[in-house]
């Protein structure tokens, strides 16, 4: 990043590199739990589940890749190795062991409710000391509030009695 996009954020750099690279770990948990969910998804509305999961999946990645993008503006270093989601992730990861469709959209649930905080307090952090990382904080966290009611509401349709 320029001289300048440093000089403009208001709070320390270093403590925002960290920051951001714990949301990277999260992503990159996140789209592999949706990804090898929708591999295995197994029983009701498997297709529908399967669908949503792999579409969830494509847009963590698209997240992953701004949050490097920001790390990278930032003259940081996102995270270089696999083994380092585990120790630096906010939301950790729950392996998908029961490929019931239900059971995978309740845990992709409570992943989504943790990277609404995550990103909820993130926009918080930065919050009028670096415009640039508090907007793609707050889409971040909006496309995070509708992964969260898609899985939400197709956990709904579930308990609707096929006829």
């Amino acid at each position: 990043m320029g001289t300048k996009g440093i000089e403009i954020v208001g709070v320390d750099v270093k403590e925002l590199i960290k920051l951001l690279n714990k949301a990277l770990a999260d992503e990159w948990l996140a789209y592999y739990q949706y990804w090898i969910g929708a591999a295995i998804a197994q029983g009701r509305m498997r297709g529908v589940v399967a669908g949503e999961l792999m579409e969830h999946a494509n847009e963590e990645l698209k997240h992953a890749e701004m949050l490097v993008e920001r790390i990278n503006q930032l003259g940081g270093t996102p995270l270089l190795e696999p083994k380092e989601w585990y120790d630096q992730t906010n939301c950790g990861y729950e392996k998908p062991s029961d490929p019931n469709t239900k059971t995978l959209l309740q845990q992709n649930i409570k992943g989504e409710q943790c990277a609404i905080d995550t990103y909820r307090e993130l926009a918080d952090f930065v919050k009028d000391r670096d415009p640039i990382t508090y907007n793609m904080a707050i889409e971040i966290m909006t496309e995070e509030v509708e992964h969260e009611e898609d899985l939400e509401a197709i956990l709904e349709d579930m308990k609707t009695p096929v006829s």
